[in-house]
């Protein structure tokens, strides 16, 4: 695992660049953090070297200038929709959030429930927040926004929003997700400030896409699928090659609405006037690239996985069929084949082995790949005593031990006993244990088997490695595999009724 980004590098540029740019406002400066603020782990995969919480690491170094305001729409904590990596909805993403900037020394100073035309389910979820000692403010959804320039910048637009009390002179404004309300929660403040005669400005930082790569570069087409749900396209912005000559790459919607942004901007007084969209951002990654090479093959990764991700979706029926064509354009555009991603076959391979070796037999015959660290590839399948994310992960920390693979690692007794609660007792239709009942049931067996404890010893290895599985994962595999750190794509075929008591 090869590293293409120096860290170090890109702190020091990206915490200098916002410094100076609060400097020359000479006032407050409203900051919009894209993407994720706590654990990024897009950047982490299309950017190896890229710690996930770099963000933070940047917020601790200009703590003593910072308060922090956190934003979440409404209409996604009444919908209840999933965020991400998080695998939670919007709600308690919010709550793990402040929890995470808390452990680090960094608190909200308030949270903003934006859209708001009273949904209950936002309504509980500001009680929650107060009782427990958290400010909340509540943004009404304006009609025709962002296009009624005047309406907004009235009493009856951003006047209608309470004005939220701040004291130090850089306000960085994240959120919950695309559509939190960010960016209106920031003009909205200099709007009140400019009423009160405070000096104050905005400004955008958004890791990705890269400005200064090309529009093609593997790192800009994978935020460009990351986003494929929301129908962003990588464009030049041609404000900034108008005034500069020089070819920037940011995304359709903030090129389409930076007019209407500069009249409200304008309107309001907000600092300094921005030429282009790009000038708003405050944007260094590209500091840190120090392999283009290693960059580019992660950004092709990156976008195959995004691929399997929205077609599971999409079998799921809680992804559009469009937004995986968006993908799979990507892909026959610039040559991207699936295969590249070294798990897909051997996955596969051995569910194929399987299915050979049990004809006959009743059950769906399922394959798993990871490739560890120094690029060797550990296989699984499935079994009437281990689904194969389990039997996969089992053989990799055997291997990485150095453990025979004729020893065993989990207890006859321990197995059979779970196998009786499972069926006997929970009425379950598979004996077969998951990848969480597995870990289980090794930490069990490490009582009397010190060869378990020195498996479960190598499990932190696992952290970050790619795996492939042709079936659907369980909750019980997903929950785990995603506790573990290990990045997993799916066929994702259906894996019902495997291996069913008879």
């Amino acid at each position: 695992m090869r590293t293409g980004f120096d860290l170090e590098k890109y702190l020091n540029a990206q915490t200098r660049a916002i410094s100076e740019r609060v400097d020359a406002l000479g006032g407050k400066l409203y900051l919009e953090f894209g993407g994720k603020l706590v654990y990024d782990f897009h950047a982490a995969r299309v950017l190896p070297g890229y710690d996930p919480s770099a963000k933070l690491s940047i917020l601790k170094r200009l703590k003593p200038q910072l308060d922090l305001l956190f934003c979440v729409s409404a209409k996604d904590i009444q919908k209840g929709r999933i965020w991400g990596d998080y695998g939670l909805t919007y709600d308690n993403a919010t709550l793990k959030t402040l929890d995470d900037l808390n452990e680090h020394g960094l608190e909200v100073r308030a949270v903003v429930i934006s859209r708001y035309s009273g949904e209950e389910q936002a309504n509980r979820f500001k009680v929650y927040l107060e009782k427990n000692g958290v400010r909340v403010y509540l943004q009404p959804e304006l009609p025709d926004y962002p296009r009624d320039v005047d309406g907004i910048v009235s009493e009856k637009g951003y006047g209608s929003y309470p004005h939220i009390e701040t004291e130090r002179p850089l306000v960085v404004v994240t959120g919950a997700g695309p559509g939190s309300g960010k960016m209106g929660t920031c003009l909205a403040q200099i709007y009140h400030d400019h009423q009160a005669g405070i000096p104050s400005g905005f400004a955008k930082f958004e890791t990705f896409p890269i400005w200064s790569l090309p529009i093609s570069h593997p790192v800009n087409l994978a935020y460009e699928a990351a986003t494929a749900d929301l129908g962003d396209l990588n464009v030049v912005d041609p404000f900034h090659l108008e005034a500069y000559k020089v070819a920037a790459v940011n995304y359709n919607r903030d090129v389409e609405n930076f007019r209407i942004m500069k009249r409200v901007l304008d309107r309001i007084a907000a600092g300094p006037g921005y030429l282009s969209p790009t000038d708003m951002g405050v944007n260094m990654a590209h500091h840190g690239i120090v392999d283009d090479e290693v960059v580019r093959q992660a950004g092709r990764q990156e976008i195959i996985r995004r691929y399997f991700r929205y077609h599971w979706e999409t079998l799921r029926r809680v992804e559009r069929p469009e937004t995986l064509d968006r993908v799979k354009k990507i892909m026959w555009e610039h040559g991207i084949d699936i295969l590249e991603r070294r798990v897909v076959a051997p996955a596969r391979k051995v569910a194929v082995e399987a299915e050979r070796a049990g004809k006959g037999n009743q059950g769906v015959f399922c394959g798993a790949a990871i490739e560890l660290e120094d690029g060797t590839i550990v296989t699984g399948k499935n079994s009437p005593l281990l689904h194969a994310e389990a039997a996969m992960i089992l053989n990799a920390v055997k291997l990485l031990a150095d453990i025979p693979d004729a020893i065993h690692l989990l207890a006859p007794s321990v197995i059979a006993s779970i196998h009786q609660l499972k069926t006997q007792n929970l009425q379950g239709r598979s004996p077969s244990l998951n990848l969480s009942e597995t870990l289980i049931a090794l930490a069990i067996s490490c009582a009397t088997n010190p060869t378990a404890q020195a498996a479960l010893d190598r499990l932190h290895k696992l952290r970050g490695c790619q795996m492939h599985t042709t079936h659907a994962p369980s909750r019980g595999d997903e929950e785990a595999l995603r506790k573990l750190g290990v990045l997993v794509t799916t066929d994702a075929r259906p894996a019902q009724h495997q291996f069913l008591v008879r």
